[in-house]
């Protein structure tokens, strides 16, 4: 599908992976709609990239249909292309020190990955379904976002591996179930990328943990996880599958 005089909705466009995919978009030619929980981060990228921006709860069902309805009342573009990339990354025991289950975080966490995901990729599906197809018989596009840590979960990332393996799970079930009205899904798994989250850490501490990355012997780019979503949404035979993005690193056990 052409990206071009579309509408696109990314969710945490308001830094990392998002920002980049935001940004990538909409130099592709998209109209570029900002769904992220920190308005003014979101507010200045879409400033930035002349897009528009909305503070949501992605968790929040009805936050994120009233959301999404005013996105799409606002465009100008139809909406083919969701991206999810918002996410949180608490870590936690599943027992901690004090001997109390870590319930509460594992809730939270799996409240704005996945659930967070399944609610916006849902609104953004049933506005799909109701556009013309376009050539080539595609409606629209969905694109979320897991985790290596899906299959390489490290100590402390239960809630955090959990929430990324359900966004992984649902792509093919997802896929099949859109199928009927021309709608593809399909994850991306990053590996370790160069987010805010990473850039504060020591230089030591990334030193070790870049050691572990075959190649490039280096941090994922933003731009890089930018440039698979847009590969994914113009490549029409790409559907129902999760793409690892690692440099073919594994995560060790800490």
């Amino acid at each position: 599908m052409q990206i071009a005089g579309h509408l696109a909705l990314v969710t945490g466009g308001g830094s990392g992976l998002g920002a980049a995919t935001a940004r990538h978009l909409a130099g592709k030619g998209a109209e570029v709609a900002i769904l992220d929980y920190d308005f003014d981060r979101a507010q200045a990228v879409a400033t930035e990239i002349g897009g528009q921006a909305y503070q949501v709860d992605v968790g929040d069902d009805q936050a994120v249909g009233e959301a999404v309805a005013q996105a799409v009342a606002e465009a100008k573009g139809t909406l083919r292309m969701a991206v999810n990339c918002a996410g949180i990354a608490d870590a936690a025991r599943v027992v901690g020190r004090d001997g109390m289950p870590s319930t509460a975080l594992f809730a939270r966490v799996v409240r704005v990955n996945l659930i967070g995901s399944f609610n916006v990729m849902a609104r953004a599906m049933a506005q799909m379904q109701k556009l013309e197809p376009l050539e080539g018989g595609e409606r629209g596009v969905v694109v979320n976002t897991s985790s290596a840590a899906w299959q390489d979960g490290q100590i402390g990332q239960a809630a955090y591996a959990a929430s990324k393996g359900g966004i992984a799970a649902m792509s093919l079930p997802v896929a099949r179930d859109a199928a009927k009205f021309a709608i593809r899904c399909v994850a991306i798994a990053p590996g370790l990328f160069r987010t805010p989250m990473m850039e504060a850490l020591p230089e030591e501490t990334t030193a070790a943990i870049t050691a572990n990355i075959p190649f490039p012997a280096r941090l994922g780019d933003p731009d890089e996880f930018a440039l698979m979503v847009a590969q994914i949404i113009e490549n029409p035979y790409l559907n129902g599958t999760t793409i690892r993005l690692d440099g073919a690193t594994r995560l060790p056990a800490r």
